[in-house]
């Protein structure tokens, strides 16, 4: 059992790497769009949306390693993961139907915010 944990603690710091850099590159994007005055694509809201998807995977894991007995150094880094599981289909569902620069930068933004919220969750370990 002990191995599996070890596994699932392995994946959780893994996904939490992709998950910072993946952030990263849709803030980048996202910001790109807004800044050309161009509507967000199907793509970017695909890829904003796979992003919600792999957070919420990322925080079953670190339930999972949780439940398993290992604690973060900090409880803030719990607070930062379910901010994060929360924020990104919310600001989603706010910024969608709005005018298509509001959706950019809404949309950016929440990249930008929850990478910020990853790295800290790196620094609380």
């Amino acid at each position: 059992m002990l191995g599996l944990i070890d596994a699932i603690v392995f994946i959780h710091s893994l996904l939490a790497r992709a998950l910072l850099l993946y952030a990263v590159l849709l803030g980048i994007w996202g910001t790109y769009l807004y800044f050309r005055r161009a509507a967000v694509t199907g793509g970017f809201r695909s890829s904003f949306l796979i992003l919600g998807g792999v957070i919420a995977v990322q925080g079953i894991a670190g339930l999972v390693v949780l439940a398993a007995g290992h604690r973060p150094t900090e409880i803030l880094h719990i607070v930062y993961g379910a901010f994060a599981v929360l924020f990104i289909p919310g600001v989603y569902l706010y910024a969608h139907g709005g005018t298509p620069r509001r959706e950019a930068i809404f949309l950016a933004g929440a990249a930008w915010v929850v990478s910020v919220a990853f790295f800290r969750g790196f620094a609380t370990g």
